[in-house]
């Protein structure tokens, strides 16, 4: 396979994703992103822990998630748990009042 054609394929899969989040993200209520991933999910718990020597990461739990990743065959997982000493940001996604048929 030549680099011109791993170009290709990872463009295609990355265009492929973008439609699949298009497809999803209105069936969730919140964006999480982490250092490696972002996830769409309705539930999420955020939990800020210390350590005995004053350092502070971040307990992230989320339930029925959608994954940004091109590599996972399947990217609906039941439950997700992250900690990480970086920065974590949960959205909550706007939802308009009416929805507009397509």
């Amino acid at each position: 396979m030549s680099a011109e054609d791993l170009e290709k394929y990872e463009t295609e899969m990355e265009l492929q994703l973008y439609r699949e989040y298009r497809d999803v993200v209105g069936l969730f209520t919140y964006v999480v992103e982490t250092e490696r991933r972002f996830y769409l999910t309705n539930a999420v718990d955020l939990q800020v822990r210390s350590l005995d020597n004053g350092e502070v990461y971040f307990e992230v739990s989320m339930q029925d998630a959608w994954v940004w990743d091109m590599y996972r065959p399947a990217r609906f997982v039941k439950n997700v748990r992250v900690v990480t000493f970086h920065d974590v940001n949960v959205e909550e996604l706007a939802k308009p009042d009416l929805q507009l048929p397509s």
